[in-house]
């Protein structure tokens, strides 16, 4: 019956094709450093009205040669609205966005990347803030920044409907047996499982070790300080470092994510586009193995039923080679406690709310007891461990800067004891900087109570803070420093670390630096460059070379953490991200060029950190 669902899916699918085929397209070449096409409403359907508020979608159809990231722009006499699209390469998709993304910003998600983004069948649909009426629309504008190679947008069938249409409409499947793009080709592309495990061959006789000259923690043997048993950090001669457990200098060079389960793809309801699944016998006996992971099918593939030991050891074996010193953010858990690499333990447990920005209800009788039970699971048990190099407490809370936006969320909400605590505190004043004094006293009591308790449960661990993403306020930055971080951390994606940006945070918090995830990627294998883009494969390994070396050539900042370990998924993961950012492929072979480079950077480190010789000046191509 599943069978000729899907052969009913299908054959459905194509017959819409054929109805739609003769539609004249409207094509876009997008060329420039920022290049718009912008179209009066009659232009593009003369049915199209004005006042839009009385729909609930924007409703077309689209093919896009690139998955470069575009822009949708309503426009009217007012300004813009603007929402951000991560399309499919080389496929036609019919797309509802729905409109009342462009009128109020979202405010539900508990980080930065849950309340900015949302998987869509066919695309990725990012919420870019720029919202406002839409009754009177005049026109609509496609904007794509920094094209490559002047893809090119077809656009067909622009109205306006009630209900959603989304699906995708031809070719048709769109991914292989190995997770692979079908309507992409490029060097390496794996046609058969034999040319696979030839691959995966000769990368296994080309590793080495030893190369780095380091203690089995991953610190320069050539340094000598205080040893303590754990990893500490100490200033010396006006730099800062990770001392390893034995007394050794230590940078931290890492990356998020390294694990056998890959991003999973979204599969329910668009089995169609998928030639083969992960064999069902498998997704019940082994919990890593998801519908879609097709990594992990591939693991499976390479290494058998005793694939994770395996990999495991595999994996210690490519860090070696490549320099890489530690088990970084979203890692597996049980591979960073096996006392193979140092590792970072990423908590969890502190009531995070989507529906409060991610701010706990620090006001709620129980939460502190909430809180130390949440530490005495997770943080007693690694207290003793050597490798653990020490805790993230949170990732990239999405409040700042938006304080009136939680204060008013808070206010709409359920009655709760931090709702509650917020009227109380208004009834003295209500006025913009009040309510963002509450947001900050709110913030301060989390930070207090969740490092109070981490500190009791495990004394004897680093606190690497909360991973702050993007720029965060001053006033942010300098209250987070006095109230227990040992390090500061934040994610920064640039095409540098922002020198100023890392001094300004020396200067308001004293503390040592470190960068908990950056990525660069291209245009390649129906796959999105991600954040910070590049040409070339070569490309990204110039851009991996330049941001690490002159981040570490900061005198605060000793830790570089990528993201992340595996591209993920070309049909998107949950929220519609499909970056090609990983250091491997989805069939586990690594990106030899990104690697090569990162290899040659990371034995530069200690030297570039101690001021003895510059980092490199040439800077990725990107256009």
């Amino acid at each position: 019956m599943k069978n000729l669902i899907v052969v009913l899916i299908i054959s459905l699918t194509f017959i819409l094709t054929a109805c739609v085929a003769k539609e004249k397209a409207i094509n876009v070449k997008f060329e420039g450093e920022s290049f718009e096409q912008k179209w009066a409403l009659k232009d593009l359907n003369p049915d199209l009205p004005a006042d839009w508020s009385q729909y609930e979608f924007l409703t077309f159809e689209f093919n896009a040669t690139s998955t470069q990231r575009f822009f949708i722009n309503l426009y009217d006499a007012g300004g813009m609205r603007r929402l951000r699209v991560l399309p499919f390469q080389g496929a036609w998709v019919r797309a509802s966005v729905p409109l009342s993304n462009f009128q109020k910003r979202n405010v539900v998600g508990h980080d930065m990347a849950a309340i900015g983004q949302r998987g869509m069948p066919g695309y990725g649909l990012g919420f870019t803030g720029n919202v406002g009426s839409i009754d009177k629309i005049d026109s609509i504008g496609v904007l794509m920044e920094a094209p490559i190679g002047s893809p090119v947008l077809e656009i067909r069938n622009i109205r306006l409907t009630m209900a959603a249409e989304d699906t995708i409409i031809s070719p048709l499947p769109l991914v292989d047996e190995f997770g692979q793009w079908t309507p992409a080709d490029w060097p390496g592309k794996a046609r058969t499982i034999d040319e696979l495990r030839a691959a995966w061959d000769e990368e296994d006789k080309g590793l080495q070790t030893g190369n780095f000259n380091v203690s089995k923690y991953g610190g320069y043997l050539n340094t000598r300080a205080r040893a303590t048993g754990y990893f500490r950090v100490e200033k010396i001669d006006g730099r800062w470092w990770f001392i390893d457990p034995e007394g050794h200098y230590f940078i931290s060079t890492g990356s998020t994510g390294i694990g056998p389960g890959g991003s999973f793809a979204r599969t329910e309801g668009r089995e169609y586009i998928y030639t083969a699944f992960v064999p069902e016998e498998l997704t019940q006996s082994d919990r890593r193995l998801g519908r879609a992971s097709f990594f992990t099918w591939n693991l499976y593939k390479r290494f058998g039923t005793d694939y994770y030991e395996k990999w495991k050891d595999f994996t210690v074996r490519r860090m070696d080679d490549w320099g890489l010193n530690t088990i970084a953010n979203w890692s597996d858990a049980g591979f960073g406690r096996s006392q193979r690499k140092p590792y970072v333990a990423t908590l969890s447990g502190w009531g995070f709310e989507a529906r409060t920005m991610g701010m706990p209800d620090v006001y709620a009788p129980d939460y502190a007891g909430i809180v130390d039970e949440a530490a005495a699971r997770q943080c007693a048990p690694l207290k003793n461990d050597p490798y653990l190099l020490g805790y993230f407490v949170g990732n990239e809370p999405p409040w700042p800067g938006r304080e009136n936006e939680l204060i008013n969320v808070i206010l709409e909400g359920d009655d709760t004891p931090m709702k509650a605590a917020l009227k109380e505190y208004l009834t003295g004043g209500d006025t913009p900087e009040r309510r963002r004094t509450f947001v900050y006293d709110t913030y301060m009591k989390f930070i207090r109570i969740v490092n109070t308790a981490i500190r009791k449960h495990d004394p004897n661990h680093l606190n690497l803070g909360l991973r702050f993403g993007g720029n965060p306020p001053d006033d942010l930055v300098r209250a987070s420093a006095s109230i227990g971080f040992d390090v500061f951390s934040l994610n920064i994606y640039g095409y540098s670390a922002y020198p100023k940006q890392l001094s300004k945070i020396d200067e308001l918090t004293g503390l040592p630096i470190i960068i908990g995830e950056f990525h660069f990627g291209t245009i390649e294998r129906g796959l999105s460059p991600g954040l910070r883009q590049t040409i070339s494969q070569q490309e990204r390994g110039t851009a991996y070379r330049y941001y690490v070396e002159n981040a570490v050539a900061h005198p605060s900042l000793i830790g570089t953490h990528w993201f992340q370990w595996w591209d993920q998924p070309s049909t998107g993961r949950g929220d519609g991200e499909n970056y090609n950012i990983g250091l491997v492929d989805v069939t586990d072979q690594p990106y030899r060029e990104l690697i090569d480079a990162a290899r040659e950077t990371h034995g530069r480190l200690y030297e570039i950190h101690s001021g003895k010789i510059p980092p490199v000046t040439r800077q990725a191509q990107t256009q």
